[in-house]
């Protein structure tokens, strides 16, 4: 029953970060509509794809972030986990997840459309992004537990009184 309880926290995880990264995309397209004098090139030139498809890249870093709570938090209470250190480890979900098309890339499963800037000039210039996108994940991600928790207890109550 344990697993089943960790493995919906999983999806529920994955399934927010997706969300909120997606939406993260289009606010990035309505911005660069808004202020077409900001040098919104380079952006586009990296991520070519449809910007609601960040949200594929959120659900796994959201996976990333649960596995690397699960294990580097397993021992501490929920009212003990404080919103820069979920914020950290959002962070580091996301420079880990920006190493993911570098190991694809490596173990042929993906190609780069521009060879000669390197894999690695490519994990250097998502780095930043996804990271940033992480820790404000993170810290989202425990801001929005808390509130379902506040949101739960008196429901419950509600729900036994009657």
């Amino acid at each position: 029953m344990n697993w089943l309880l960790r493995l919906r926290g999983l999806a529920w995880l994955c399934l927010n970060w997706a969300v909120g990264w997606a939406v993260a995309g289009l606010l990035i397209g309505v911005t660069s509509l808004v202020t077409p004098f900001l040098p919104w090139d380079a952006f586009f030139r990296v991520f070519d794809a449809p910007l609601p498809a960040l949200g594929l890249p959120g659900f796994i870093g959201g996976a990333i972030f649960s596995i690397l709570i699960g294990l580097a938090e397993r021992g501490n209470k929920f009212e003990e986990l404080s919103l820069p250190r979920f914020g950290a480890w959002g962070a580091a979900a996301g420079l880990l997840l920006s190493l993911v098309p570098a190991a694809m890339a490596a173990a042929g499963l993906a190609t780069i459309n521009h060879p000669e800037h390197g894999v690695w000039k490519l994990t250097a210039l998502i780095g930043g992004p996804l990271t940033l996108l992480g820790a404000a994940s993170g810290a989202a991600s425990l801001l929005l537990a808390r509130l379902a928790r506040l949101w739960r207890t008196p429901l419950l109550q509600l729900l036994a009184s009657e």
